[in-house]
């Protein structure tokens, strides 16, 4: 990766510009590297990933966003499109349990990939609920075709795509959230916890998103769960070294101003150092609000006007607590990588946290140890740790994140300490917090929210931000605000999307290319 000024493209006919390098950003650039186009990916961060990206703080690696991979042969596909193969860039290594859910009761629930296991798992909680299960799983897998085997793998731009699809919305009962799903199938309350927290991971309400994303358990269960070694980090810049490769440049430390048009279509950038870039296409892996009301705030806009994107639903906001520990790697052996301690609210404080907009005394937390299976993130002997809890985003104002901030901490550690790491604190070596203000401040994302616009019905497929833009001939859109949607594989899927939208560069290229490293054990 460059941090140096652009190199100026041969042609620019030939040339396309990604702004992020989010990994949307470089899934695209590698799509478009396939076509002939000679890529030059923008970003404003240090490495590439955008808020799949890392900190390395006194020997611990923070992995500063999603730690799961649960569709790897998405990424398996996007690699051999470029010629490649995956399993030598990168290793993945398959979790088993998935994750440990911890509820108030003193109750758990292990999710494995193992049909019997799980059919055990709830049979021991909860007898009655066993049929009832097996019918959300058959409703999983249905989803799991139609949304995102189908849907999820073509444009959605066009009002006559979305008329073609209402029958099968309706007969799939989409109008219904992810939660009354569960709640339809499973008569115990913490089974409906377990089947319908996911949407938590993508940015949304679990009792107002669409029951398609119930397809998540079909995700999990037919794909597994995985860890990439090195954290998605090194996804990421296995994503770097294949556009290098192609003949792209990935410019980190650089940051886009504005989009420049010319004859009614983007013709290149504007640098924030006032330096121009040509291009005949640009991609915007930026947040898709932070694309229509700053990067193009000098061009009319129809439908993505400045007043559409403030009416717009926005996903939660996140407080993360990054910590790294040290005399602690015998420690806590029941913890493994992925654990979720569950408050004493669910309903009720979903709600304070997307309609009410209120900080609520009590969490539910995701607890990330990477340590357990990945050595190389802590120094010996130590551990490295990231907790998590939904908040509100910053468009409800009302929290003064400076004031709140230690008390939210501590309130964190309470919660750890009593439930899941006792005696943590002890050994803390290394702190690092994320509040919304971080996630508005570093990442550009509108009301500093988690995973951009909230995926409700009425903001998915068509109606969510479309891959190409409808305001500008030559801009296409990619990442967690862009159909389909938010997630790995989601934001993968954006830029597979976008590959069917592009055309092939006029001047395609057909030198081979040269071979990459082996992945790391």
């Amino acid at each position: 990766m460059t941090h140096a000024r652009p190199t100026p493209p041969e042609t620019d006919a030939n040339h396309a510009i990604v702004i992020g390098a989010g990994l949307g950003g470089l899934a695209s650039a590698m799509r478009l590297g396939a076509k002939g186009w000679r890529v030059t990916v923008i970003d404003r961060l240090d490495l590439p990933g955008g808020r799949g990206s890392s900190i390395t703080q006194g020997g611990h690696r923070f992995d500063l966003g999603p730690t799961i991979v649960t569709v790897p042969q998405g990424l398996r596909e996007l690699w051999a499109t470029c010629g490649r193969d995956f399993d030598r860039d990168v290793n993945l290594k398959p979790m088993e349990p998935f994750y440990e859910i911890r509820f108030p009761d003193g109750e758990t629930f292990t999710a494995r990939q193992d049909d019997a296991a799980m059919r055990a798992e709830v049979a021991r909680i909860s007898p009655r609920d066993v049929a009832g299960y097996d019918k959300f799983l058959k409703d999983s897998e249905a989803r799991y075709w139609f949304g995102f085997e189908d849907l999820g793998r073509r444009s959605m731009h066009r009002l006559v795509d979305l008329i073609k699809v209402l029958p099968t919305f309706v007969k799939m009962r989409a109008d219904r959230s992810v939660y009354a799903h569960a709640a339809g199938r499973v008569k115990d309350e913490r089974l409906r916890f377990a089947l319908s927290f996911h949407p938590l991971f993508i940015g949304g309400d679990p009792f107002n998103v669409t029951s398609m994303y119930i397809l998540v358990s079909h995700l999990e269960k037919a794909f597994g769960v995985h860890y990439a070694m090195g954290g998605v980090q090194a996804i990421a810049a296995a994503m770097a070294r294949v556009v290098e490769a192609q003949g792209g440049e990935v410019l980190q430390g650089v940051e886009v101003d504005e989009i420049l048009t010319e004859g009614g279509r983007a013709s290149g950038v504007r640098l924030a150092s006032g330096e121009v870039l040509r291009a005949a296409v640009v991609v915007s892996n930026a947040d898709a609000g932070h694309t229509y009301t700053r990067l193009l705030r000098n061009m009319p806009r129809k439908r993505w006007t400045d007043a559409k994107v403030k009416r717009q639903r926005w996903s939660m906001g996140l407080y993360v607590w990054y910590f790294g520990t040290q005399g602690t790697k015998d420690m806590w052996r029941d913890v493994g990588h992925h654990s979720i301690v569950v408050g004493p609210r669910y309903r009720d404080h979903i709600k304070d946290i997307f309609i009410r907009g209120k900080l609520a005394d009590d969490m539910s937390l995701y607890v990330h140890r990477p340590s357990v299976t990945d050595p190389s993130v802590a120094p010996e002997g130590g551990d490295t740790f990231y907790a998590l809890s939904p908040v509100p985003h910053l468009g409800f104002g009302g929290v003064d994140w400076a004031e709140e901030e230690p008390r939210y901490r501590e309130k964190m550690a309470r919660m750890l300490d009593e439930r899941l790491i006792p005696g943590f604190r002890d050994h803390i070596t290394e702190s690092l917090v994320f509040t919304p203000e971080t996630f508005r401040d570093r990442y550009l994302s509108p009301n500093g929210s988690g995973f951009s616009i909230e995926p409700r019905i009425l903001q998915s497929a068509y109606f969510r931000p479309h891959n190409v833009s409808e305001e500008l001939p030559g801009l296409y859109l990619c990442g967690a605000g862009t159909h389909p949607g938010a997630g790995l594989p989601g934001v993968v899927g954006t830029a597979e999307v976008l590959g069917t939208l592009v055309q092939d560069a006029p001047l395609r290229r057909a030198e081979p290319l040269p071979d990459l490293p082996m992945a790391a054990e």
